[in-house]
């Protein structure tokens, strides 16, 4: 399975999963049709699927036109977006499975970000290799998502589901915050070295015009403030132990940052 990152919008990433042999596609929120169409003609490849993580426009705005062009093509969404997907046909639950190319994806129930959020995680065929996450807009690099639709507490948890996943996990999060959101997370956990290297890193990566993402989860688990409610530092800074109130003061930190 190949990975084609396409940047849209402003910020916005379009993922295209792709089996050159079998010549088929799928596409991970896409927020609009016509790079994805010119991509798969690029490839020559017909699109079976289109994995919503939820039902944000900035994720679906593109299903319309791509269900036009490709009639057989399966919409795949959580079942709790049911009516707010466009074109959904699949409605997935916690432990559901999907299949592409010669992959098994896992769906992960992760509100928090809106009510219905969900996740997609093929895991590797070949051992020590990395697993491919597609987690919209709960998980950033760097970052999470704001709570629109839900609370502390299940951000905490939904992010505590996928941040048990392997290190080497690849995080393809659906937009280029990085750079603000380590500008942030440095005022939260500033004696944090491995943060204050990787900030320095990707500010030269950002200034040559070179995405972020994916990440490894291994490198959030490491700076990223939001999978970190338990590090004392983070604590510290929230002047709390319980995850979800750090979880809380931490997001509205960032919400006013």
């Amino acid at each position: 399975m190949e990975i084609k990152r396409i940047p849209v919008l402003s910020d916005n990433y379009v993922f295209v999963l792709s089996d050159p042999q079998q010549k088929v596609a799928a596409v991970v929120d896409p927020a609009v049709a016509e790079p994805v169409l010119d991509y798969l003609a690029e490839i020559d490849a017909k699109l079976v699927a289109i994995f919503n993580t939820h039902h944000h426009f900035d994720h679906v705005g593109g299903n319309q036109k791509l269900v036009q062009h490709f009639s057989e093509v399966c919409v795949y969404g959580g079942a709790e977006d049911r009516g707010r997907i466009p074109h959904q046909q699949v409605f997935l639950n916690e432990g559901d499975q999907v299949e592409f190319a010669d992959r098994v994806g896992q769906v992960f129930f992760i509100p928090g970000h809106t009510r219905a959020h969900i996740a997609y995680y093929f895991s590797p065929t070949i051992s020590g290799e990395a697993g491919e996450l597609f987690c919209g807009d709960t998980i950033f690099a760097g970052g999470c998502g704001r709570l629109f639709e839900g609370t502390p507490a299940q951000m905490v948890s939904s992010i505590t589901k996928l941040r048990n996943l392997p290190d080497n996990t690849r995080v393809w999060c659906a937009h280029e915050y990085t750079l603000n959101n380590l500008k942030f997370a440095i005022t939260v956990d500033y004696q944090n070295v491995d943060l204050q290297h990787r900030y320095q890193e990707v500010q030269i990566a950002r200034s040559r015009g070179i995405a972020t993402v994916p990440s490894l989860l291994g490198i959030e688990k490491q700076t990223n403030p939001f999978l970190r409610w338990d590090s004392p530092a983070i604590q510290a800074t929230a002047k709390m132990k319980e995850p979800a109130r750090v979880f809380g003061r931490i997001r509205g930190m960032k919400d006013q940052f």
